[in-house]
């Protein structure tokens, strides 16, 4: 691990403690999985860190891991531009209770990509200034993204135009 990711994470562990979950290593990318409660506060932490700070939100992403308990990993991509290094934030979110703090107020470049893992997944993210379906039409009450959508669609949830 590069010497400055080094110093993040001990600045992570020591302002979050028991939130920092896990730190992993992999090819020189580094991810860091947290609590969801604490992610719009790692992202402020983050960004305005004095020694490595974080200002761009390359990415962002939720996925569907159709496990019983988390079912749901959203995963978000911080570059240094002034490292030139890159942090990965992960989180798990249950079924039961899909909901996340946004980071747009922080990174307003999560917007749409909240907006789509809302669309697609299902995750609701509390405090977007503006959560509403970026694809599928606003009452449509399925997730196409979920392993458990069948592959050839729901059909009739759709009216599809004549030919």
């Amino acid at each position: 691990m590069k010497p400055i990711l080094e110093t993040v994470i001990a600045g992570l562990r020591e302002s979050f403690g028991e939130r920092i979950l896990d730190v992993s290593e992999f090819r020189d990318d580094v991810t860091v999985h947290i609590e969801k409660s604490a992610i719009a506060e790692v992202a402020l932490w983050l960004r305005d860190n004095s020694a490595c700070p974080f200002p761009l939100c390359e990415d962002m992403f939720a996925m569907d891991a159709f496990t019983r308990r988390n079912r749901f990993e959203v995963k978000y991509h911080f570059f240094s531009v002034r490292e030139k290094v890159r942090i990965h934030v992960k989180t798990a979110v249950d079924e039961k209770d899909a909901q996340l703090p946004s980071i747009t107020p922080i990174f307003p470049s999560a917007n749409f990509a909240e907006r789509e893992a809302y669309d697609m997944i299902g995750v609701q993210f509390t405090g977007h200034p503006d959560l509403r379906r970026m694809y599928m039409p606003e009452d449509y009450e399925y997730y196409p993204l979920r392993k458990d959508f069948p592959l050839m669609g729901v059909p009739g949830s759709i009216p599809l135009p004549k030919r």
